[in-house]
């Protein structure tokens, strides 16, 4: 098989998420045949760096022999069975796992199959949860200002980007979001923490009015990221349990994407040095293999369920729960976090590539660069009001994936990522920009 032919069935066939399909016309769809480590390969044989960790799920690079392994192992045991009255060793694994990894008293794990199951799943839980203690006026939600939470309708009601709100607004119920302490909008003499102090009081004057009807507040702990990689200071996450513990409303962490050490710990909150009452995992649990979601919470939400009335037990399923080979791919994926001492070597790394993107850093189009953990990003000054069509397509053909949200350029790359291929996607970055700029 070669490109073209697959190019020309997948269009035929194939409706792309999130894209307008009609640009395929012209922007040709990219045939991935294999991948291997940070690169992905074509059926002609030409590579591409992938530096989004192919929408942030893959931490441990493509074709993993000790994660194949696992899946391959357990393929021969048990490929699947229901969740409802069943239950399997990886899962139960895998949940005691967490448990002990996760921050304290999150001892519960209710399985998805994606992020937005996984946001449906806490906001349902949290609303059912007050109903079971007679507060079934706690129905509302709050999120941050551009925060994205998934797609399907439940979760859409705490995203706040134009785009899915002026296509879907009439279907979805109507949260109110409060100001972002996205460090970008901090005065030039605002410290990082003095600014999400700021924010964090503003919060604190919604709940004051609002709490009696909030269930939950939904936070990206420390990095919003189709806000633009929006990076903030961890003490509005401190101070945003203080307020949430005050008002008695539940503090949803939304570590699909920061989570498994995207930030520089295993989880964002560590950072804040919190425990929210629920954590939602996904993408990078199984190192970008099998889709799985998992919401990780406390006894106390558990214990509001336990009951003989079948009503006031959680009312949530998913075909798919607890998978055992998506189970088996998050059991290999935390062994390699131990094995390969990860965090640390993603520290080495980090300021590796912080050091090697100087000329980036420096750039005179180049504004914002920022780091958290292994995410970074930047803006670029630019004309182009298609910069972002512009630059993935360019940077296709200098090896790159790149995938810009509007001017906004992030690295988002695999943990398994070289010196070598730090050099070269800085330097092709570079000289990406200066084409384009």
């Amino acid at each position: 098989m070669h490109n073209t032919d697959l190019l020309t069935r997948s269009l035929s066939s194939v409706w792309h998420p999130c894209t307008q399909m009609k640009r395929h016309e012209t922007l040709p769809l990219v045939p991935i045949q294999r991948g291997s480590g940070v690169w992905l390969y074509d059926f002609d044989g030409k590579r591409y760096l992938d530096a989004v960790s192919s929408w942030w799920v893959n931490l441990f690079g493509h074709s993993n022999p000790r994660i194949n392994a696992a899946i391959i192992d357990q393929l021969g045991k048990l490929e699947h069975v229901m969740l409802a009255g069943f239950t399997h060793e990886p899962v139960v694994q895998l949940s005691e796992k967490l448990r002990e990894l996760a921050p304290a008293g999150l001892g519960h794990c209710f399985y998805g199959s994606d992020g937005a199951s996984a946001t449906e799943i806490a906001l349902k839980m949290s609303a059912h949860f007050w109903r079971n203690n007679n507060q079934p006026e706690k129905s509302q939600f709050i999120s941050l200002q551009n925060s994205y939470h998934g797609e399907t309708l439940g979760a859409l009601s705490v995203t706040d980007v134009a785009l899915f709100k002026e296509a879907y607004g009439s279907m979805i119920f109507q949260n109110a979001t409060v100001p972002s302490p996205d460090t970008r909008n901090a005065n030039p003499e605002e410290s990082a923490e003095d600014f999400a102090m700021r924010c964090a009081a503003q919060l604190e004057a919604h709940l004051q009015q609002h709490h009696s009807h909030i269930a939950a507040f939904i936070i990206e702990p420390l990095v919003q990221g189709a806000a633009g990689m929006a990076m903030y200071h961890p003490s509005y996450l401190t101070r945003a349990r203080e307020l949430c513990n005050q008002y008695q409303v539940h503090l949803i962490a939304d570590e699909i994407a920061v989570g498994m050490g995207r930030t520089g710990t295993l989880f964002a909150s560590e950072q804040a040095k919190i425990t929210p009452d629920f954590l939602l995992l996904s993408k990078g649990i199984t190192g970008g293999y099998l889709p799985l979601s998992v919401v990780m919470t406390t006894d106390n939400i558990y214990q509001a369920f336990y009951a003989d009335d079948v009503e006031r037990g959680f009312l949530h399923s998913h075909s798919y729960t607890g998978n055992p080979l998506a189970c088996r791919a998050a059991l290999a994926t935390l062994d390699i976090f131990t094995s390969d001492d990860v965090l640390n070597s993603n520290r080495i790394k980090a300021s590796y590539l912080n050091h090697t993107a100087t000329p980036l850093r420096e750039h005179s189009k180049v504004s914002h660069f920022r780091n958290t953990g292994m995410i970074w990003a930047f803006e670029v000054d630019t004309m182009h009001k298609d910069f972002a069509q512009r630059c993935f397509s360019f940077a296709l053909e200098n090896e790159l994936l790149l995938r810009p949200m509007g001017n906004t350029v992030y690295f988002m790359p695999p943990y398994v990522i070289t010196e070598n291929e730090i050099h070269f996607l800085i330097d092709q970055t570079v000289k990406i920009i200066n084409s384009l700029t």
